[in-house]
């Protein structure tokens, strides 16, 4: 049995009231999940859906990924899907991942396997045919569940009850899975922000204490994986809190968090879940602060910059503004980083109902072309050097402060008015 693993009652959920088949689904009837599920049983072996499909779809959540599970070893698992006519892609052959490609669309087949040595991030693993030590050295119960494709579920860790009553359990003993691989401990509280509805258990909980100092050993992208996915939650903050709370956060983004503004937040009508701006909420530090998180967590180039403009953008949004108070700022920082510094700002009072005027004011509305160029000087005689960009400069604050509703005559009349003063005050 693979290390980690936890005893089972039974293959089969023992509570009658506890659903034993998947709901008909889609993903599963679709031509293309069939033509993997035949190419793999044409060998005489097994074929089953594991983890996040079988979860979901026993909760009607929508299912994206489609995962399988089978005895066949890589090598077996490509042939079958070549002698159909499926494209096989060794996306993680030394731990018996091979990605079957139909129609554009991936399916993740993985060989039945048990942990053979842990390191606490990475595991040596040898193949089995055994269904339930292979589900023993899944995180948690609800995604050691698997699937016939006659929708028949195997549930050997009561991972069904637990699904259905929002539990986010460890399969076996907290402590050993978090030592098997400290990832886990980042998992458990984005499942617990997606999935939970009570709380983890206090063994749990004090594992996680324990091992938070050893997040600084996992790296950046596998951090910021699971963070930003914590954040996209309908509702982090409880899980956030849990974060605090067992000294991960301080690890994580070097202090506990903003909760408060993060709650405000994700109350607000029209927030959308954004988890980059989430974690806006929630760091307090300064520009060098947040660039040394941003690096830290390997934040992409985009949402770096982001968090910076978003930041830099607050001090052009005073409050809830007006539509066109909104515009110009807009106009100057960018679209976005307003819309986020409006939010961020909303977040500190989310019971000023004035923000959503505000942040309408930039539904649908993307910055005018300014209509004049330096060529547009130049024609007017002055020289080049300094005094073109100053005279534009001029104008286009002019056209700003009129709401850009100046066109483009209108501003080449200014222009001419300002060159004219210009060289009488010269």
């Amino acid at each position: 049995m693979a290390s980690g693993s936890a005893e089972a009652t039974s293959s089969r959920p023992t509570d009658p009231a506890l659903p034993d088949r998947l709901p008909p689904q889609a993903w599963l009837d679709a031509p293309a999940t069939q033509a993997v599920v035949r190419a793999l049983t044409a060998t005489g072996q097994p074929v089953r859906f594991v983890g996040g499909c079988v979860r979901d779809a026993l909760l009607g959540r929508p299912v994206t990924d489609v995962d399988l599970a089978t005895p066949l070893q890589p090598e077996a698992v490509t042939r079958a899907l070549e002698a159909a006519g499926i494209r096989a892609v060794p996306t993680g052959w030394t731990h018996g991942t091979v990605t079957a490609v139909v129609n554009g669309r991936p399916f993740e087949i993985t060989t039945l396997r048990i942990d053979v040595e842990t390191d606490g991030r990475h595991a040596v693993v040898a193949f089995t045919d055994d269904w339930q030590a292979d589900a023993a050295r899944r995180d948690f119960t609800m995604n050691a569940l698997s699937a016939e494709p006659n929708r028949c579920v195997h549930d050997y860790f009561g991972g069904i009850a637990d699904a259905m009553a929002g539990r986010v359990r460890f399969v076996g003993d907290p402590m050993q899975r978090l030592e098997e691989d400290v990832l886990r401990l980042l998992r458990l509280f984005r499942f617990q922000a997606h999935y939970g509805r009570e709380a983890p258990t206090p063994e749990a909980l004090d594992a996680c204490r324990t091992l938070a100092p050893r997040l600084t050993r996992l790296a950046g992208e596998r951090v910021r994986n699971e963070l930003l996915k914590l954040l996209a939650a309908p509702d982090p903050t409880a899980a956030w809190r849990l974060v605090r709370d067992i000294g991960a956060a301080d690890v994580l983004i070097g202090e506990p968090g903003n909760i408060d503004r993060l709650a405000g937040l994700v109350g607000l009508p029209g927030e959308g879940g954004d988890p980059v701006r989430r974690l806006a909420a929630l760091v307090t530090g300064n520009d060098a602060a947040t660039v040394a998180l941003a690096d830290r967590l390997r934040l992409t180039g985009a949402e770096k910059d982001r968090l910076l403009a978003m930041r830099r953008a607050a001090g052009a949004v005073a409050g809830a503004m007006d539509t066109a108070a909104v515009r110009r700022a807009a106009y100057r920082d960018g679209i976005e980083a307003v819309r986020d510094a409006l939010f961020l700002s909303w977040s500190d009072a989310p019971d000023d109902a004035r923000y959503g005027g505000s942040v309408a004011a930039l539904t649908d509305w993307s910055p005018p072309v300014f209509p004049l160029r330096g060529r547009d000087v130049l024609a007017l005689g002055v020289p080049k050097g300094p005094r073109v960009g100053r005279l534009l400069s001029t104008v286009e604050d002019w056209w700003i402060s009129g709401d850009f509703a100046a066109g483009p005559a209108d501003c080449l009349a200014e222009l001419r008015r300002l060159a004219a003063a210009d060289v009488d005050n010269a």
